[in-house]
Order: structure tokens, then C-alpha cells, then sequence
């Protein structure tokens, strides 16, 4: 499965802005900016990033919980990326995955398995060489 993302970049890494387009035209010449905060509307990568994994881990969770007999009925994750500047560059250093679920018939031990499991399969998870935590709350 192959997806598609396409950015036209104009200015330097400190003022410069770009528009971001995917191919689903979920974002349509999206606004995207570089290291300086901007007045307008618009993202950035790490905000995409933050995104992407929560989106990936809570369908990885939906999974996980199905496989293990669970239908939630609301899987609520933020996601909350640190990027610091190393030697190296700025680097993502961690992710903070933030998860509150209702899952009826599911006790907290079949909960925090299945978002266990879910945060090690998740395949942003994997593609991201930083330290991420969970907090993971079953709600009744």
C-alpha cells in the first residue's frame, strides 16, 4: 500500500511556507509552515505526526480490541510530541499517547493488554525511533 503527500515549499527554513496536498484531498493546499509560528491557520510536521499516531494507535486499538472479543464504543487518543535540538538537529524525543476508551464488558486487564498491544503494533508507532509513553484509561 503506497500513499501520497506533496508539498510546494517557497522561502527559507525560518519564514518560508508551504501548501500541503494528500492524495485523499484531505488536506487540500493546507497551509504548512517552518520553524517560525505563524499568524495564519496552518500546521507544521510534527503536528502531522502527532496526528498520524494518534489516528494509527486508535485503530490499532479497535483491532487489538476486537481480536480480543471488544467493540469499543468511543476510543478518545491525543497524542503529544516533544521535539528537541540535539547535536544532530531537532529530533522527535518522545510521544505522549493519551487514551481514554469506552469499551463495553471489557475489564481493565483486557484494556490495558489490548493498548499495550496496540502501541507496540501501531505502525507509526514502529516508524518512530523515540521513548513513547501511554496513559491509558478504561472508561465505564
Amino acid at each position: 500500500m503506497r500513499r501520497k503527500a506533496s508539498v510546494v515549499w517557497q522561502g527559507d527554513f525560518e519564514n518560508g511556507r508551504g501548501l500541503i496536498t494528500t492524495e485523499s484531498s484531505a488536506l487540500s493546499e493546507a497551509h504548512y509552515f517552518g520553524a517560525r509560528a505563524q499568524r495564519t491557520k496552518g500546521t507544521n510536521a510534527g503536528e502531522l505526526i502527532a496526528a498520524a499516531h494518534a489516528a494509527c494507535f486508535s485503530m490499532s486499538l479497535a483491532n487489538h480490541l476486537g481480536n480480543a472479543g471488544f467493540t469499543a464504543n468511543r476510543i478518545s487518543t491525543t497524542a503529544i510530541l516533544t521535539s528537541e535540538q540535539l547535536a544532530t538537529g531537532w529530533t522527535i524525543t518522545s510521544i505522549e499517547l493519551d487514551v481514554a476508551a469506552q469499551v463495553p464488558n471489557a475489564k481493565q486487564g483486557d484494556f490495558i493488554k489490548a493498548a499495550l498491544n496496540a502501541k507496540i503494533h501501531c505502525t507509526v508507532s514502529r516508524l518512530l525511533n523515540a521513548n513513547i509513553s501511554m496513559n491509558a484509561r478504561l472508561i465505564p
